[in-house]
Parts: structure tokens; C-alpha cells; sequence
């Protein structure tokens, strides 16, 4: 029981701490970008130009982006200049 009670603290304060700009996932795994936010509602961008209203509390988790994965180390991209050999 007390382990739930701490999973729920954790998930209201997730949900109170959200901010504009921050990248989320919803309860039903959809994925966004918060562009307002009312007190018991985030409007999420989906795709640029596409908002859409959910539930504050449909938010079930804050996404970091992940770092672009480089190509193939050694080679270099197009506006690289080729290194040492």
C-alpha cells in the first residue's frame, strides 16, 4: 500500500512540475510536446502546427530526447573534411 501511495506522490508531482516546451508521454502512449497548459488541461504538440487538449493527469511521464546516434565512426559526413589516415 505504501509503496502505491508513493508511486501516486510521484505521479502528481510529475504532472504538477510540467512546464511549456517539455516533451511527454500520455497514460495511452501518445507523445508530445506541451505548448499550454490550464489547470486541469495541456495542450500537447503533436506535429508542428497540431495541438491537441488532454487531461493533465493523461500525462504519465517527462521524455529526454535521446542524442542523435553518429553513422559509422571513422567516416566522415558530407560537410566533414576527412581526417588523418
Amino acid at each position: 500500500m505504501r509503496n502505491r501511495n508513493r508511486q501516486l506522490q510521484a505521479t502528481r508531482q510529475l504532472q504538477a512540475g510540467l512546464t511549456v516546451g517539455t516533451e511527454v508521454m500520455t497514460t495511452s502512449g501518445l507523445y508530445g510536446r506541451i505548448a499550454g497548459l490550464a489547470d486541469d488541461t495541456v495542450e500537447l504538440e503533436v506535429s508542428p502546427g497540431v495541438t491537441i487538449r488532454w487531461a493533465r493527469a493523461a500525462i504519465a511521464e517527462v521524455r529526454t530526447p535521446t542524442p542523435a546516434v553518429d553513422e559509422e565512426p571513422g567516416v566522415p559526413r558530407a560537410n566533414e573534411e576527412p581526417g588523418p589516415l
